[in-house]
């Protein structure tokens, strides 16, 4: 795999940001989870934490850093170091989403502004196949790449207040979907019937890092049968494992 050029910066007293050039791509987040790897299967004791997003991770160390330098070079060492990737199996989500005016409230206005019609929406967003980078800003958020050039739209300069559970949307570059209630400023779509996040579960988010999305258009009723087999905990979704 390439290897890039990568920078190291103190992040508060006891951490160290790494970053990689400010893309968004498949390569890049392969890097960055390899050496994720390598950090989380290093002897290194006095690591407690690695947190990685789109083109960074960040290593975070069991006491105060009193000398950055001797940190960036061990950080390097591991970098450079060859390692056989032990990346867990890779899925292909299908998620069912209804685009059904209830749910898209941003439908209309986001089709005047982009010159296509709804139906044209519906058909570019849910016939990509996206790759999950990383989950934040809130837990079980999925931040998804790869959306068609035709659909990015800069996110609204004034956020909405509430933004409802499940709801699809996009922000610039990227698709994601609300796992629970909260303010917004992404542009709203369609919606998920799906739990996103469920804390009880030994796993609270079934996407990880590096799985494949894909939408799979429904319409209310299907939404509200699904959402009831949810509710009752007995809904399986769609997936399948996919070769790296």
């Amino acid at each position: 795999m390439e290897k890039f050029e990568l920078t190291y910066k103190p992040f508060g007293e006891r951490s160290i940001l790494v970053e990689w050039p400010q893309e968004i791509n498949e390569i890049i987040l392969q890097d960055v989870q390899g050496f994720r790897n390598k950090l989380e299967n290093t002897n290194d004791e006095s690591i407690v934490e690695v947190n990685s997003s789109y083109n960074s991770l960040l290593v975070t160390y069991e006491v105060t850093i009193n000398k950055f330098y001797d940190k960036f070079e061990a950080l390097k060492s591991i970098y450079s170091k060859k390692f056989i990737d032990k990346f867990k199996s890779k899925v292909l989500w299908r998620i069912p989403v209804c685009y059904d005016f209830e749910f898209g409230t941003d439908l209309v206005r986001f089709s005047e502004e982009k010159n296509m019609s709804i139906d044209e929406i519906i058909l570019c967003h849910s016939d990509a196949i996206y790759t999950m980078y990383f989950i934040g800003f809130l837990p079980g958020f999925l931040y998804l790449g790869d959306l068609n050039e035709k659909l990015h739209l800069n996110r609204k300069s004034s956020p909405e207040l509430y933004i409802k559970k499940g709801s699809v949307a996009i922000g610039g570059k990227q698709t994601g979907i609300y796992p629970q209630a909260s303010p917004g400023g992404w542009h709203i779509i369609g919606n998920s019937p799906l739990e996103f996040f469920a804390a009880r579960n030994e796993k609270p988010c079934f996407v990880s890092e590096g799985d494949k999305v894909q939408f799979v258009p429904i319409d209310l009723k299907t939404y509200e049968n699904i959402k009831s087999l949810v509710d009752a905990g007995v809904y399986v979704i769609e997936s399948e494992e996919i070769d790296d």
